[in-house]
């Protein structure tokens, strides 16, 4: 049976207010939080967001900070193989569940193909929004393994991205999926060479 969690409010200190007078902000939740396979025991401020419980209390910091509205997709992890904005979860909900982070992606010393195509065709610059594209492109990839470019920019529409102009992360996608599905996918022509001048095919 998941372990559903003890919350519990924090010690008085001497001098403070009555154990009745403490507010909701200082109840700590005890819990088991099932973490990229692992089970991970974990106490935290009721009210703090899975964002802030998988940085601040459990050390995994690919997870990034954005707008914390819930619009820029730069927190998104999986819960239960789904993407979810973790800036708008609350961990003490989650007791069961299913989650991953951008660390649980690596096997071993081993990229996940979607790593290995945002380095090589450069789809990763700051690196600031790629984890959140990666495990949405994950998700993607689970439910639709040849997904078309449309398809591709229309599950990545939440994530944005100040440095790229999605080329090449929807790129990365593609070659990621051919590869995934056994395909014999060569670096695609422009990330090799670059892109032809005007009026020259490249080659």
């Amino acid at each position: 049976m998941a372990d559903r969690g003890t919350t519990s409010p924090t010690p008085d200190a001497p001098g403070s207010r009555p154990a009745d007078a403490v507010s909701s902000a200082n109840e700590l939740t005890t819990l088991s939080l099932r973490v990229n396979g692992e089970p991970r025991a974990v106490a935290f401020p009721t009210h703090h967001t899975l964002l802030e419980v998988l940085r601040e209390e459990l050390g995994l910091t690919g997870t990034k900070h954005g707008c914390e509205l819930g619009e820029c997709g730069t927190c998104t992890v999986l819960v239960d193989g789904r993407p979810v904005l973790s800036c708008l979860v609350l961990a003490a909900e989650l007791a069961g569940r299913e989650i991953e982070t951008v660390e649980g992606m690596q096997q071993g010393n081993a990229l996940h193909p979607l790593q290995a195509a945002f380095a090589d065709l450069g789809a990763a610059q700051c690196g600031y929004c790629t984890p959140g594209l990666l495990m949405t492109a994950k998700a993607l990839l689970a439910d639709d393994p040849a997904p078309s470019r449309d398809a591709i920019r229309a599950a990545l529409a939440g994530n944005l991205c100040r440095c790229t102009g999605y080329h090449k992360i929807v790129e990365a996608v593609e070659w990621a999926a051919a590869r995934m599905r056994g395909e014999d996918a060569p670096l695609p022509h422009q990330a090799v060479y670059g892109a032809p001048l005007p009026g020259e095919d490249g080659r």
